[in-house]
């Protein structure tokens, strides 16, 4: 997978000071309801995502850019954040109970998105949820960016593996203003 670090650093200190609180807010309140208590954020960035996490509970962030964990711990610093890659995400089977992506998916290419899928459900026990640009799975967004990111149809993507899909809705802009899908799955066992 192709990563370009200036552009990665550059969003990074775009985006830093942008904490988007009710997404935040909605992601804690998901994982308290579903009674999790290790999480992990793929593509974490700065750890914004994470900002309603208490400081005693098991959270987790990965991303590539060390640029952006460096300044997610020091904003976050009983999390742990680590260096790695989606498509190697450096955990242990069923070592987390609830990971997640946010406009992470989008950024992948087609290529490497099974195996990108394959991790996500190796390391989770339960459940795994995407908050994803929603389209023509596959098809290429239109930016400005020349950031090269596609669209994803995530409940396509799960429906070859052994899961409940719990939801697949698009999300409230107040909670999401990016136009996003939520998908949410529980792994059957």
């Amino acid at each position: 997978m192709d990563y370009d670090v200036n552009f990665w650093n550059k969003w990074t200190n775009e985006n830093e000071a942008i904490i988007n609180d009710e997404l935040s807010r909605f992601i804690h309140d998901l994982v308290l309801s579903l009674h999790v208590q290790k999480v992990l954020e793929v593509g974490c960035n700065v750890g914004n995502n994470l900002k309603h996490f208490p400081e005693n509970f098991d959270v987790h962030g990965i991303d590539l850019n060390a640029y952006s964990l460096e300044k997610a711990r020091e904003k976050y610093p009983s999390f742990k954040f680590t260096d790695g890659s989606i498509l190697d995400i450096p955990l242990r089977d069923s070592e987390v109970d609830f990971v997640f992506t946010r406009s992470v998916l989008n950024y992948v290419p087609q290529k490497d998105m099974k195996n990108t899928i394959d991790e996500l459900w190796r390391v989770t026990s339960k459940y795994i949820m995407n908050i994803e640009i929603y389209g023509e799975d596959g098809k290429e967004i239109q930016s400005t960016n020349q950031d090269n990111s596609w669209y994803r149809n995530m409940k396509k993507w799960w429906s070859e593996f052994d899961v409940k899909i719990i939801s697949h809705v698009d999300m409230h802009e107040e909670i999401d203003p990016c136009k996003t899908r939520f998908t949410l799955i529980k792994k059957i066992k």
